[in-house]
């Protein structure tokens, strides 16, 4: 029966989309901010809300019907009450602004990490809020509030089914503080878009052998030569402790070491022959993994590009950029 309701109040909101020009155009993307106003913020009645209606109904025309005053007052109370609700709640989503949304990297298949940065122009405290993504596939919805002139960071998520730029889409805020009689909504839809990376082989073959030149490596190693010092961290092996060194500071040092190993690898894309494009594109992305987990310097060579050898967090990204923003019938 709920999931019946549910689905029916989600049809009437999208066939008042549709008809009315005031929520049709909240439709087309805006530039971060997004400031909520009284000029975009809609208020309906909530189930409970029309239960509510029907019941003071029936009490004002049972305390008229007896004129009993002492009913007759119960229902005027009852009404005030709900009628200043819906100004409350109305507060209480007028002036939420949108102010940035931090896209979180991923690969196509999993789910893309957002993380939405709301704020407060005025100096109440906004409470009962939620959030849910458009595109989050029915994805379940977030609760959070925001103190007088604070920000509030909201953690959120969508499906990502497909490599390259996907759009964060409209994101749905609402409330039904503070006695959930009414349903006061509105859309914000940034113009932003995020990138996901391509979808990663699954049993990928182990990578090619190091070709190219012969380039050294710094790398931690217990066992290899002593190379500088460095602050201690929690879970680093007591034996590797400085004591003479970490005695003249006032914290642990703890030896660390180097060695030299590994020649960089070369990832090329003219050397997967019998694969189609997206799994030339889904083996090079696992490799790429599996290179920075291993600490193995790695070249890409695609078609179009050529990316030089190297490790880390930069590295990684333009690579599997690269490889995300590739034409769909890559040669």
């Amino acid at each position: 029966m709920r999931a019946a309701l549910a689905s029916g109040w989600s049809t009437l909101q999208s066939l008042a989309e549709r008809r009315l020009p005031a929520l049709t155009r909240l439709k087309r993307a805006e530039a971060l901010p997004i400031l909520l106003h009284r000029r975009r913020i809609y208020v309906v009645p909530s189930r409970f809300g029309l239960a509510y209606s029907a019941m003071l109904l029936v009490m004002l025309i049972g305390s008229l019907n007896y004129a009993n005053n002492p009913a007759l007052l119960l229902t005027c109370l009852l009404g005030a009450a709900a009628y200043l609700s819906v100004f409350t709640a109305f507060r209480t989503l007028n002036r939420v602004e949108l102010r940035s949304i931090k896209a979180h990297s991923c690969h196509a298949g999993d789910r893309l990490p957002l993380t939405l940065l709301f704020g407060s122009a005025t100096r109440a405290r906004k409470h009962g809020l939620w959030l849910r993504m458009e595109n989050g596939e029915g994805g379940s919805a977030t609760a959070f509030a925001l103190a007088a002139d604070g920000v509030q960071t909201v953690e959120a998520s969508l499906p990502a089914p497909r490599r390259g730029w996907q759009p964060i889409g409209r994101v749905r805020v609402w409330t039904e503080h503070p006695y959930g009689l009414f349903h006061v909504w509105s859309w914000l839809h940034p113009e932003q878009s995020a990138l996901v990376y391509p979808r990663i082989e699954s049993n990928a073959p182990p990578l090619p052998q190091g070709q190219g030149d012969a380039r050294a490596q710094i790398a931690a190693r217990d066992e290899d030569e002593f190379g500088l010092l460095r602050e201690y961290r929690a879970g680093d092996p007591l034996r590797q402790i400085a004591w003479k060194a970490s005695a003249r500071r006032d914290h642990l040092l703890v030896k660390q070491f180097e060695s030299r190993r590994g020649h960089e690898i070369v990832l090329a894309w003219n050397r997967l022959d019998g694969l189609d494009a997206e799994a030339r594109i889904s083996r090079l992305a696992a490799w790429i993994e599996c290179a920075e987990s291993a600490q193995t310097p790695y070249r890409l060579e695609l078609p179009q590009t050529r990316i030089d050898a190297a490790l880390g967090p930069a590295h990684r990204h333009a690579c599997l950029r690269e490889l995300a923003l590739m034409p769909e019938r890559a040669s």
